[in-house]
């Protein structure tokens, strides 16, 4: 568990009914829900920060509801800087600044929506996560795009491979946000990943997540996760 930091969020801006830059897709239906938020760059970190989860409670503002609830988010977009705007006033997820756009339905939880922007208190916790890892499948015959999403332990995630049941293992490269690839024919292959942690280095094998009959626009879920 990490010490509580300072911090301030805003709501209003984030629409958290897509993945936006983490990819995620509809965050209902791959079961993120609305405790999201998204993150200003430094802490975004050019997407390895996606699926990275965070308690947050409001402290120091009279929008705060009393007791200063705390409520768990999970990263799953970028709040972009705005230049033309300054850091204090504007500006919020301008570099070095750390921030917290949440969905409006996460922010009510904590805070008077009114308020717009108000002061919290924030630090990183293992994902509450249930089940396995999953992976959303997406490319052609010659280049695999996994979407990884359900991470659990530090949500995030820093290397991928991926194995074909006629294959060694393929190391895949960063496409964007969450999502992996390899530039590999491995139709007709059942599929396993092998995934390291962001946060820890920590490192799973995920055997024979898709069968070999596998389609692009799928999910599997893998019977082990981070803890």
């Amino acid at each position: 568990m990490h010490l509580w930091k300072r911090s301030n969020v805003v709501n209003g801006i984030y629409t958290y009914l897509s993945g936006g830059a983490c990819g995620y897709g509809n965050l209902f239906s791959t079961g993120y829900g609305t405790n999201t938020a998204a993150l200003s760059s430094v802490l975004f970190n050019d997407g390895f920060g996606c699926g990275s989860c965070y308690q947050i409670r409001c402290t120091g503002a009279s929008a705060c509801y009393r007791g200063s609830p705390i409520i768990t988010v999970t990263a799953t977009n970028l709040c972009p800087p705005n230049w033309a705007q300054p850091s204090d006033n504007g500006g919020w997820c301008n570099p070095p600044r750390v921030h917290f756009d949440m969905s409006k339905p996460a922010f009510m939880k904590i805070a008077d929506w009114h308020a717009g922007i108000v002061p919290v208190m924030y630090r990183r916790v293992p994902c509450p996560v249930r089940g396995g890892i999953r992976f959303l499948l997406q490319g052609n015959g010659y280049w695999l795009l996994a979407f990884v999403m359900n991470v659990g332990g530090g949500g995030d995630v820093a290397r991928m491979w991926v194995k074909g049941s006629n294959t060694g293992w393929i190391s895949m490269s960063q496409n964007w946000g969450a999502s992996y690839q390899a530039f590999s024919r491995l139709g007709g292959q059942s599929l396993s990943f092998k995934i390291m942690s962001y946060t820890t280095s920590n490192t799973i094998i995920a055997s024979d997540v898709a069968p070999s009959n596998w389609n692009v626009g799928l999910t599997y879920e893998a019977t082990v996760n981070f803890h």
